[in-house]
């Protein structure tokens, strides 16, 4: 008698009984189309609630004290081209302020290591459209949209201001001002286009996901807080 292998069936799911793996598909099924629509809905209600607060010309935006400018880095493509993002929102910080809509900026970003530090790139850049060091207030501890919000209120005492960032940025920064007590509009820089910021815009949509997640359900606080800055 010759040897030979005796083929053997594989582990796993070909073991589990057939009515068992259709209520299993069923259930990953389900439970996908719960998630997606769970992003819808925090997508439409976030751009919902941002709905006629947010604002194209300068002109129009409703006076305030102070302008909260949301970071991000001066560099992209690994260091290799200035971001259209950076240069986009300082344009229109330094419009606002011009324009005598706001007396004060705060810029606040991510200083998480050496060498990246994107409230000091953003104040240098405002500095050379001719916005006085004087009316620029640093946050270094702006790790994330909510922090940059919460940090406002809790740390440098603001209850009303003016949001700068770009319109698919601004929805979440004033969904995330009104939850935590803020009287915000929102003044929208020059977009971006989609074919340079495909994923900025794809991470926004997921985001808008965790920002509710963040403040209904997981309570999310700043990674720091700190005392008071009195800035205006």
């Amino acid at each position: 008698m010759g040897c030979g292998i005796t083929p053997t069936t594989g582990g796993g799911f070909e073991k589990i009984d057939p009515m068992k793996r259709r209520r299993i598909f069923c259930w990953l099924v389900t439970g996908a189309i719960v998630v997606v629509l769970f992003a819808l809905f925090c997508n439409v209600w976030i751009l919902r609630a941002a709905r006629g607060r947010m604002y194209e010309c300068s002109g129009n935006v409703p006076a305030a004290n102070v302008a909260l400018v949301l970071g991000t880095g001066r560099l992209s493509g690994n260091g290799r081209f200035l971001n259209p993002h950076f240069t986009h929102r300082i344009a229109a910080a330094a419009e606002l302020y011009h324009a005598g809509k706001v007396k004060h900026l705060l810029v606040s970003g991510d200083h998480h290591a050496h060498g990246y530090d994107e409230p000091t790139d953003m104040k240098d850049a405002l500095v050379k459209r001719g916005v006085p060091e004087s009316a620029i207030t640093l946050d270094y501890a702006g790790f994330r949209t909510l922090d940059s919000v919460v940090r406002a209120k809790e740390v440098f005492g603001l209850n009303r201001l003016v949001i700068v960032s770009e319109p698919f940025h601004n929805a979440r920064a004033l969904f995330l001002c009104r939850r935590y007590g803020i009287d915000a509009v929102a003044f929208n820089a020059q977009p971006v286009s989609t074919r340079v910021s495909r994923w900025a815009h794809l991470r926004e949509y997921l985001a808008r996901v965790r920002a509710v997640l963040d403040v209904y359900v997981f309570q999310t606080h700043p990674k720091f807080l700190g005392k008071r800055i009195v800035i205006c």
